[in-house]
């Protein structure tokens, strides 16, 4: 028996809408962009607010340079087009884990206003949540616990956000973390108290 397909484009209204997934789990699926210089603290940040959100009964999907420039974006470098690209296709991610009720946290410098709007226009501006982890670059690159600093200004590594390529901060965040005046502690309850009302289904 053959199943002659009528149209080879998906018919999304024949998907379980998000509404319906996010009732399952009992969330409102949102992506929450963190993004700061290297060594600002988003990562860690949002790892933490991840476990936090899950002690609290949410489900929940980092998404940052370990598990997307090792897999999917592997062949990108860090020129600003493959940059951009980078930004896109995470978007794209997000969009699909936001789609079936899972909040997404996405870690990624992703240094320029476009970009960041870019991501923004994928997502939609009602679900993503701008998280602007605002550290000083004296104290990222007193912190650089990788040594990418130190290598950036040898000239070693070139378009690095903050010394060889720029970095333009958000004019106007959902929500500003500044990590070199408060603990991790106090930075993942200040996004917690933020997010709580937009998550909560």
């Amino acid at each position: 028996m053959y199943i002659t397909m009528k149209n080879s484009h998906p018919d999304f209204e024949r998907f379980i809408s998000k509404e319906k997934k996010e009732k399952r789990l009992h969330q409102k699926a949102k992506v929450f962009w963190f993004t700061g210089l290297s060594g600002s603290g988003k990562s860690t940040i949002a790892e933490h607010f991840e476990k936090k959100l899950f002690a609290e009964g949410f489900f929940t999907q980092v998404l940052d340079g370990d598990n997307i420039r090792s897999g999917i974006n592997e062949d990108l470098g860090f020129g600003m087009e493959d940059r951009k690209d980078n930004i896109r296709r995470i978007s794209e991610i997000a969009k699909l884990y936001m789609n079936t009720g899972v909040i997404s946290l996405v870690s990624f410098i992703s240094p320029t206003i476009e970009v960041r709007q870019k991501a923004k226009d994928i997502i939609g501006a009602e679900n993503f949540i701008e998280v602007f982890i605002n550290t000083p670059l004296e104290v990222c690159e007193a912190r650089d616990v990788k040594g990418l600093y130190k290598k950036a200004r040898a000239g070693e590594l070139p378009d690095f956000s903050g010394i060889s390529s720029p970095y333009e901060a958000p004019e106007n965040p959902d929500i500003e973390i500044k990590t070199s005046s408060q603990s991790i502690s106090e930075c993942v309850h200040q996004i917690y108290n933020f997010a709580q009302a937009l998550i909560t289904y």
